[in-house]
């Protein structure tokens, strides 16, 4: 028995891990979520906002990243929409652009928030330093039209928004270095208050930021995601991400385990 343990075809296990992975799905299982200190203080921050207040995104990730930071996105723009919260969609990543657009329209189109009023999509500018600086002085000197080429004239949202002034807080939703360039470019010289949300690859360079309070709030990964949609009360693919995610992490300790005891017991036996 012991020998067979230890010589398990992994075929067998990749079936184990596929099993941990499908069978929550289909149950839609939902675990409990504890909630971070971080992420607290973001929804804090946009639930103390007032009715009327706005909201900037920068969705600066790619496809590659969306499965952690698509489902942050929704449940804080779903968020905003039921404050009654105007938000600003942009993005200094080409590869960005129809992501924060579909998000979005989707989002709105749930909450019945309309284009122009409730929200903008001002799309992607290329050389995010200048973006970031110029935004400080004038918005639609950067953007001239948002991301249907409407002019931002035309929008009546904007018609009081002209720059970090009128925005009450930015989050950054990135896979790299972005947040640092928000930090740099808008929280040192315009004083903007910045919370981000970041894959879970980079999230530990993020908590110096938090120390200094430099930002006001952190989401790690798909946790923040679960996290915020916990607050909300709306569970959703960040909930269910970290229940599979979760049953395949109890899946491989339980291996490691009984391989361990495998070993132990082999050893004894072979002296």
């Amino acid at each position: 028995m012991i020998e067979k343990l230890m010589n398990i075809d992994r075929r067998y296990v990749f079936i184990l891990v596929a099993l941990a992975v499908i069978i929550p799905s289909l149950l839609e299982v939902n675990l409990p979520i504890t909630i971070s200190q971080p992420t607290r203080s973001t929804y804090d921050y946009i639930e103390d906002l007032a009715p009327g207040s706005t909201l900037m995104i920068g969705f600066n990730y790619g496809p590659s990243s969306l499965a952690e930071l698509h489902p942050m996105a929704k449940a804080v723009i779903y968020h905003c929409f039921e404050k009654k919260i105007r938000v600003i969609g942009m993005t200094l990543l080409a590869e960005g652009a129809t992501l924060g657009d579909e998000m979005l329209k989707d989002v709105a189109a749930e909450a019945e928030a309309v284009y122009g009023e409730d929200y903008v999509y001002l799309g992607f500018r290329p050389g995010a330093t200048q973006v970031l600086l110029g935004m400080g002085t004038a918005i639609d000197s950067v953007f001239e039209s948002d991301y249907a080429e409407t002019p931002l004239a035309e929008l009546p949202m904007m018609a009081d928004i002209k720059n970090y002034e009128q925005i009450d807080l930015v989050l950054d939703l990135a896979s790299g270095s972005s947040t640092e360039w928000w930090i740099t470019y808008t929280n040192t010289r315009y004083n903007q208050q910045i919370a981000a949300g970041v894959t879970g690859v980079i999230v530990s360079q993020m908590y110096p930021y938090l120390q200094t309070k430099q930002l006001i709030g952190l989401m790690p990964g798909l946790l923040g995601a679960a996290e915020y949609e916990s607050l909300i009360g709306r569970p959703a693919k960040g909930t269910e991400g970290m229940s599979i995610q979760s049953f395949a992490h109890l899946l491989v300790f339980g291996l490691v385990v009984l391989g361990n005891i495998a070993f132990f017991i082999q050893r004894r036996q072979a002296e």
